[in-house]
């Protein structure tokens, strides 16, 4: 570590510290999700599925009766999975939810439902899908301050269930995958009375947060390199930085207990 002169990001800190004291987005233990939609290719016209709600069920939230977050969608209605097959996807929910383990994941349905089969369209019947949702496993862990892709991987051609005359049924054939883009970087300042701002910066690029009042902070969503750490704290104490503060893709680089001395 080395003294700074706090001088530099002077100006910067006290309007970064005055606006973020009136946000709620500094070590919050959420990851950023982005739910997309995708299928393999199947021998229909189309298959239309009628997504109205997506909910995903984290084990270590108790906050939450029987552990479902509900998430939001970004266009709840009617897709055709056979338009995002071969590598082609769709975005369908882009938001943070509370980190931990994640163990299912379900989507609710409305009643517009139906697959196209030599220009005919069929009502496709989906038990229970309007009620409990489709569910499916995901048992995987999302860490706080990792920024994640979460694949649902339909298998149409295997999902659609041919039940007697003219009339078929949803039995979905779904895998999850998902793949993290981003890494964090995490530690503990003291003491906590400093309340610095704390700058992750790489070449050009600074992303910024501040200490929580108990001295934890994380800044988040960092892409994989390498960063030097500059802590400015308030007057009274000398600012400081970390070099060479290496983030990895899915990984909380922790720096640590980051003593700050008195001017």
């Amino acid at each position: 570590m080395k003294n700074l002169k706090p001088a530099l990001l002077l100006a910067t800190t006290i309007i970064f510290i005055l606006f973020s004291r009136c946000s709620d987005d500094n070590v919050n233990l959420t990851s950023q999700v982005k739910i997309r939609l995708t299928d393999a290719p199947a021998q229909y016209d189309q298959v239309n599925i009628d997504i109205q709600s997506i909910q995903i069920n984290s084990s270590d939230n108790d906050s939450i009766e029987d552990g479902w977050v509900e998430m939001t969608l970004l266009n709840p209605g009617i897709y055709d999975l056979l338009e995002f097959n071969n590598g082609m996807d769709t975005l369908l929910v882009d938001q943070e939810m509370p980190s931990g383990t994640v163990s299912q994941m379900r989507l609710i349905l409305g009643e517009n439902n139906s697959v196209v089969i030599d220009s005919i369209s069929y009502d496709l019947d989906t038990p229970s899908a309007q009620t409990s949702g489709l569910k499916f496993q995901i048992h995987d862990d999302f860490l706080a301050g990792i920024e994640y892709n979460l694949w649902i991987d339909f298998d149409a051609a295997n999902s659609i269930v041919e039940t007697g005359n003219g009339k078929y049924k949803l039995k979905p054939v779904i895998r999850t995958f998902k793949e993290a883009n981003t890494g964090s970087i995490s530690g503990i300042i003291s003491p906590a009375e400093a309340t610095p701002s704390i700058h992750a910066i790489m070449g050009t690029d600074t992303i910024s947060t501040i200490a929580e009042d108990s001295g934890n902070f994380l800044l988040k969503g960092l892409e994989e390199g390498s960063y030097t750490l500059s802590i400015i704290p308030i007057d009274g104490y000398l600012s400081t930085e970390i070099e060479s503060v290496e983030v990895y893709i899915e990984k909380v680089s922790d720096v640590g207990t980051i003593e700050l001395s008195e001017e």
